[in-house]
């Protein structure tokens, strides 16, 4: 059996636009019914939802039969939980919160098998077919990909020196976060954080490494992607869902 192919990590890599939604309801049902849609991309979220990876392996496997490439945002930048994501099968993380290089670095172990990192070795995971894949723990490094969040006012300073930390494939900028840090709490729209948020979009760009963002607002993600994303989430699982239920309410209770 051949190791998975992570053609998200190759799109990015050959700056290939890619279009992706934030899964945050813990359901595999709904997961698969997302990964239906026609999304390059979605990002199964363990940081803000209840998902465990018991969860988070069931909603892999209901999405594997798709085209849509699903990755997963551990809670923390945590080597044993990034572990026990990546067993159950995620090829792509996304570590939150990442301030500095060290901390990128420290992102990077988690995920790489040594000599480049420290991931914990299972023989028997999901990731490795339940040991059908043969070297598994030689050959996985090359189809991880590794994004990392900036989405502080201190990580604002550190992109150029994260994004030079090998093995970092992209950075992704966390909006809600970064606009608290900014002074402007649940302001997503204010002026100056979309500014700074296109700003740090051309910075990652500059560096040659994938630049991502999540936001619901269509006029903005626009911008942004003329800015250099590449790796850009257009909405989230429960928005799309309170949208489309209250839009029937409103069509039906006028």
């Amino acid at each position: 059996m051949d190791l998975p192919k992570n053609h998200f990590k190759a799109a990015l890599k050959s700056g290939k636009q890619q279009i992706g939604l934030w899964v945050s309801i813990a359901n595999a049902a709904s997961a698969e019914a997302v990964a239906t849609c026609g999304f390059d991309w979605v990002m199964v979220d363990t940081e803000h939802t209840p998902n465990d990876p018991a969860q988070v392996q069931a909603m892999l496997q209901a999405m594997a039969p798709y085209p849509t490439h699903a990755g997963v945002r551990p809670g923390w930048n945590d080597l044993v939980e990034i572990k026990r994501l990546m067993d159950v099968g995620a090829q792509t993380i996304l570590v939150p919160y990442v301030q500095s290089a060290e901390e990128a670095r420290a992102a990077v172990n988690a995920v790489l098998y040594p000599p480049f990192g420290m991931r914990g070795v299972s023989g028997l995971s999901r990731a490795s077919r339940f040991g059908s894949i043969p070297n598994y723990t030689a050959i996985a490094n090359a189809e991880v990909c590794l994004l990392v969040q900036v989405e502080t006012k201190t990580s604002l300073d550190q992109i150029e020196a994260i994004a030079a930390v090998e093995g970092v494939d992209g950075i992704f900028i966390g909006p809600a976060d970064l606009a608290a840090s900014l002074g402007y709490p649940g302001q997503l729209s204010h002026p100056e954080v979309k500014a700074v948020i296109l700003g740090a979009v051309r910075r990652i760009k500059a560096t040659g490494k994938a630049a991502g963002i999540l936001s619901s607002d269509p006029a903005f993600l626009r911008e942004a992607v003329a800015a250099g994303t590449t790796f850009t989430a257009v909405g989230l699982d429960i928005g799309v869902l309170l949208t489309g239920a209250k839009a029937l309410v409103a069509a039906w209770k006028a």
